[in-house]
């Protein structure tokens, strides 16, 4: 990745690091930012970052930006449970434009269709391009179940000695689908941030 690319992806992605800073009441944000930055720049240039970056479905600079975050606050002293909500909480801007979209989706009647394609869709681009393995993938009219065992967040996690961090990303599912509670009931056994599989159920609800 060239200099100019790596200044794009710090504009873009360390304004989530330094919201997580002031919202944790953090001292020296500046000094910590320029830390961040120096890290996130280093991993970017790594073997790992080359070796992760071939998935078309994956915003790998993204999850490397978060990745570094963690490995700030690791550094810092911080517990693997305190670092997720911390970043969850930093990054809570992102996701807030996506939830109130999804609950306008939620009002419409043939909400779980639209859950029901995107998932179709989601699983091709999937598979197609390796990001993740699924031992199993069921799509029925009223029912969409999986299991997932290999997948690429995880792995870019494992690679830097992080994996239970990767819970951050596996928490996304639970954020979509908490947004969608008229018409879709979402059970997730487990996640592969901290088992031996990504097991999700999902249902719709009838009125």
């Amino acid at each position: 990745m060239n200099k100019k690319e790596k200044n794009k992806n710090f504009r873009a992605y360390s304004k989530y690091y330094r919201r997580l800073l002031m919202n944790e009441g953090f001292n020296d944000i500046e000094m910590r930012m320029n830390s961040y930055k120096t890290r996130l720049e280093e991993m970017y240039d790594s073997d790992n970052y080359a070796a992760h970056n071939n998935y078309p479905t994956v915003s790998v600079s993204f999850v490397y930006a978060v990745m570094a975050m963690c490995l700030e606050l690791k550094d810092y002293g911080f517990t693997d449970k305190q670092i997720v909500p911390m970043v969850e909480r930093g990054m809570a801007s992102r996701w807030n434009m996506f939830v109130k979209i999804l609950k306008i989706i939620d009002l419409y009647p043939n909400c779980f269709s639209i859950v029901r394609k995107w998932n179709k869709s989601d699983h091709a681009s999937r598979v197609e391009d390796g990001s993740i393995s699924y031992d199993r993938f069921i799509l029925e009219k009223e029912k969409i179940e999986y299991r997932i065992s290999k997948c690429i967040y995880v792995e870019m996690f494992s690679s830097y000695g992080i994996r239970p961090l990767c819970k951050i990303f596996c928490n996304t599912d639970c954020i979509a689908y908490n947004a969608l509670k008229r018409h879709v009931k979402f059970i997730r056994h487990s996640d592969l941030s901290d088992g031996n599989a990504c097991f999700d159920e999902i249902y719709q609800i009838k009125k």
